[in-house]
């Protein structure tokens, strides 16, 4: 299984940023994905989730109203659209991947924030 992160990068504050996320190796579409963060010196925190259909969405209240978590089934691609962003967004970004016990990671995607 890889889960491939691309799409991070330096950005302004109050400019957008689309991380994507390129599955291979699962059955994606029965997968729970998710996208994390973990910036320096802290512990890693959920960012945004999508079910397996698609269907339901979840964020964290910091980024709620500014990321869109989207996932394509076809492509096995899952999408985290970024706007609005501030320097409390800058993290490394991971894309995760759960079914049941079965849970993956990508390696990571830089996103920094300038202010």
């Amino acid at each position: 299984v890889q889960l491939v992160e691309s799409g991070g990068g330096l950005v302004q504050t109050g400019g957008s940023l689309r991380l994507s996320c390129a599955a291979s190796g699962l059955t994606f579409q029965d997968y729970h994905m998710s996208w994390y963060r973990q910036a320096p010196g802290k512990e890693r925190e959920l960012v945004a989730t999508i079910d397996d259909y698609g269907w339901r969405a979840q964020y964290a209240d910091s980024v709620k109203g500014r990321f869109t978590i989207k996932r394509d089934d076809g492509e096995s691609m899952v999408y985290l659209q970024m706007s609005s962003l501030k320097s409390q967004d800058t993290a490394v970004y991971y894309c995760h991947a759960r079914l049941r016990g079965d849970v993956y990671w990508g390696q990571g995607t830089q996103v920094t924030v300038s202010p």
